[in-house]
């Protein structure tokens, strides 16, 4: 998924770089906090930006 995809069928949350610490997720970090506040939250990796996002379906 590309983040015309992502936008096109999901609303973006939060981006995140994909170049983190090692042993650090806070794209899945944060998505775990969206879920937790009951929105239905995934991360997709968007290649050419080399961004985690996090997004919701429409």
């Amino acid at each position: 998924m590309t983040a015309t995809d992502a936008a096109q069928s999901h609303s973006v949350l939060e981006r995140f770089p994909a170049g983190g610490p090692r042993g650090s997720w806070p794209a899945e970090e944060y998505a775990a906090a969206q879920r937790a506040q009951g929105i239905d939250a995934q991360v997709v990796m968007d290649l050419p930006s080399d961004t985690f996002i996090v997004v919701t379906p429409n």
